[in-house]
């Protein structure tokens, strides 16, 4: 199991607009709220380095994390991460707490396995088509998976696997997922014909194409030095 992504947080008693520019440009942290739980509203404030370093993981955006200050503990999914929408930068962050018996909708990446093997692939050179590469599932907080693996290798030529079709944790469910809404995840294609340069016609590989469609080479259009030679010594004679 992957380690639990940890963010550092100091309590954060401005509230506001400017107050909020003002904790980013003088302190250098991102102001973030936590919360939820039938608990009260958290102001924090985050430093800016370690929230952008765990922002560069895909577990936090889907795993529960944890939010220590000097007088607690938060464990905490993110719900909302602002940025400016010309430079990139963080503006603000939103966490809601949760329990293990929280239920949570989450985006789940899905991990293709034995792409490799897959018989479709190997015997018959298909090409595998992923329609799909994350999926909403529901779950309890402490049961989310890192990833939904889908094996591929005993599919064939046409063959395909659905969302009805894939297996979920146990306690995990797609929301609203039925008959009519099920949607394909993979698929294996056949191959695409490859097309070959088309021959032209009259083309020959030692020499160039006339109008006519003849080759012109250099013997054919030049008299070599020995002919000539023949030539003058018979005029001599």
């Amino acid at each position: 199991m992957t380690d639990q992504i940890i963010l550092n947080a100091d309590p954060r008693e401005r509230t506001g607009t400017n107050k909020a520019r003002e904790i980013r440009n003088t302190d250098g942290m991102i102001p973030a709220i936590v919360y939820g739980d039938e608990k009260e509203t958290l102001n924090i404030k985050l430093k800016l380095n370690e929230l952008t370093k765990a922002s560069e993981n895909e577990l936090f955006y889907t795993q529960v994390l944890l939010i220590k200050t000097q007088e607690n503990e938060e464990k905490v999914v993110l719900k909302e991460l602002q940025r400016d929408p010309a430079k990139g930068k963080f503006l603000h962050a939103d966490f809601q707490r949760v329990s293990r018996k929280t239920k949570l909708k989450v985006n789940i990446p899905v991990n293709f396995l034995n792409e490799e093997e897959c018989s479709g692939i190997k015997i018959d050179g298909g090409v595998v088509a992923k329609t799909i590469r994350e999926i909403e599932i529901m779950c309890l907080a402490g049961n989310i998976p890192e990833s939904i693996d889908v094996d591929i290798q005993n599919l064939n030529l046409g063959d395909s696997i659905w969302l009805t079709e894939i297996s979920l944790p146990e306690g995990s469910e797609i929301p609203s997922l039925t008959e009519e809404t099920d949607q394909m995840v993979v698929t294996i294609n056949a191959p695409k014909a490859v097309e070959e340069d088309p021959i032209i016609e009259g083309e020959h590989e030692d020499g160039e194409i006339s109008d006519d469609g003849e080759v012109d080479t250099a013997e054919s259009s030049e008299t070599s030095p020995s002919e000539a030679d023949k030539e003058e010594s018979s005029e001599e004679n």
